[in-house]
């Protein structure tokens, strides 16, 4: 469904296009989000997992840079993987201002064994564009998202 605003052609234009944004992005999260949730995890956990496996151990204000979170909620969901032992928390000797955390054993089994599962999903949605409009939608979010033109 396209808008219902009466507004200009530009106007008009701009929100159907971002209602449609929002929803092919919530249609393909929905669907990568039940079996990450089946697996008694949250987004923002298994964001965390994720950029502990690529990038290895990193410092709380890293991790919320990476994953768009707050610095708050960064703490709390942290402090739950902690509690089901998927990572590690620890101040080094050298920096003692923050907390450098990393995946346990634990965690990396988890995040290795999610990770295909998930990749597959993203891959099996994305496959009603070729991959040459998936390079195009890729190069229009970057776009869109840096808000300008170059």
């Amino acid at each position: 469904m396209s808008t219902h605003y009466h507004g200009t052609k530009e106007e008009i234009s701009a929100l159907d296009c971002f209602i449609k944004l929002l929803r092919a992005a919530d249609s393909v999260n929905n669907a990568t989000m039940s079996q990450i949730q089946a697996n008694g995890l949250t987004e923002s956990q298994f964001g965390i997992l994720e950029a502990l496996l690529h990038l290895g151990s990193l410092n709380q204000n890293q991790l919320a840079q990476k994953i768009l979170k707050s610095g708050g909620n960064i703490t709390l969901v942290i402090d739950n993987l902690l509690k089901h032992g998927l990572i590690n928390k620890e101040k080094r000797k050298d920096d003692r201002r923050c907390y450098w955390i990393s995946l346990s054993d634990k965690g990396a089994d988890l995040i290795n064994k999610l990770l295909p599962i998930h990749v597959k999903l993203i891959t099996e949605r994305l496959a009603v564009l070729s991959p040459e409009e998936q390079i195009q939608l890729s190069f229009l979010c970057k776009k869109l998202g840096k808000g300008r033109s170059d």
